[in-house]
C-alpha cells in the first residue's frame, strides 16, 4: 500500500509474524543489544520483499516499488553487517531463506499467492527468523531452535486457516472443517513433541476458529483478534520455553 508515497505491506498478520518468532527465539535465548541489529535487519528485509515482490505484478508502478526495496535492503545490509561478523553462522540461513523466497516469487509469477504452498513457505521464512535470533543469544543448533521454528510455524498455520474462512473462503465447508480439525491437532502437537504445557498457547486459537470461523466479520474485528492472540501466543510460548529451559 502507498501512503506519501511510501510503500509498506498492508497486512496485519505480517507484523505479527514478523515480530513474535523473533521476540519468543530471542527470549528462549539470552537477549543483547546485538538483537536490537538483527532485528531492523529483519525487519527491513520483510520492508524490502514486499516492494521487490510487488514489482512483478505492477509494470506501472515498477520504478517506484524498485526504488524503496533498494531503500529498504540497504538499511537491512548495514544492520546485519555487525551480527554476521559476530556470527558468522547466521549465513547458513541464507541457504533456505532464498530457497523459500524462490518458492514466494513463482507464486507471484503466476499470480497464485493465495495458495497454501506460498503462505506455508512464508510462514517457514518468519519461523527462521525466531531461529537466528535464538542462536545469536548463545543458542545452537539444538532442540529449543527446533521448537522456536515449530511453535511458530504451527501456530501461524492457524491463523492462515482462520483469515481464509472468515475472507476468501468463507462458505467453504471443506475449508471450514479443514481449519476446525487443524487447531484441534494444535492441541496434540505439543504433546507429541514432549512439551505438552505448550497446548496451553494454543488455546485461544482454537477458540477463535471455533466462534469466529466460517463468520462474517469486519478486517478491523480480524486484525484485533491477530493481535489478542498473537500476544497471547508470546507470553505463553516463552513462559513454556523458560520453565523447560
Amino acid at each position: 500500500m502507498m501512503k506519501n508515497n511510501i510503500v509498506i505491506p498492508h497486512e496485519h498478520g505480517g507484523w505479527a509474524m514478523v515480530s513474535v518468532p523473533f521476540i519468543i527465539g530471542m527470549l528462549a535465548g539470552h537477549p543483547s543489544w546485538m538483537h536490537v541489529l538483527l532485528f531492523l535487519a529483519w525487519l527491513f528485509l520483510y520492508l524490502a520483499s514486499y516492494p521487490f515482490l510487488q514489482a512483478l505484478k505492477k509494470r506501472s508502478k515498477r520504478g517506484h516499488l524498485i526504488k524503496w526495496g533498494i531503500t529498504y535492503s540497504v538499511i537491512a545490509v548495514l544492520c546485519v553487517l555487525v551480527p554476521l561478523v559476530k556470527h558468522p553462522e547466521l549465513f547458513y540461513f541464507a541457504i533456505p531463506l532464498v530457497c523459500l523466497l524462490l518458492v514466494n516469487i513463482w507464486h507471484v509469477k503466476r499470480k497464485a499467492e493465495r495458495e497454501m504452498l506460498n503462505d506455508l513457505c512464508a510462514l517457514l521464512i518468519f519461523a527462521l527468523g525466531g531461529a537466528a535470533a535464538y542462536l545469536i543469544g548463545d543458542g545452537g543448533w539444538d532442540r529449543t531452535m527446533v521448537w522456536v521454528i515449530l511453535f511458530n510455524f504451527i501456530y501461524f498455520i492457524g491463523t492462515v486457516f482462520f483469515v481464509k474462512t472468515v475472507f476468501r473462503k468463507r462458505g467453504n465447508q471443506r475449508w471450514f472443517t479443514a481449519s476446525r480439525i487443524y487447531h484441534i491437532l494444535l492441541l496434540i502437537i505439543p504433546w507429541i513433541v514432549g512439551l505438552p504445557w505448550m497446548t496451553l498457547a494454543y488455546v485461544f486459537a482454537l477458540v477463535r476458529a471455533f466462534i469466529y470461523g466460517g463468520k462474517q466479520i469486519r478486517p478491523m474485528k480480524v486484525g484485533i483478534l491477530e493481535v489478542v492472540g498473537a500476544v497471547y501466543f508470546l507470553v505463553v510460548t516463552v513462559i513454556v520455553i523458560q520453565m523447560k529451559l
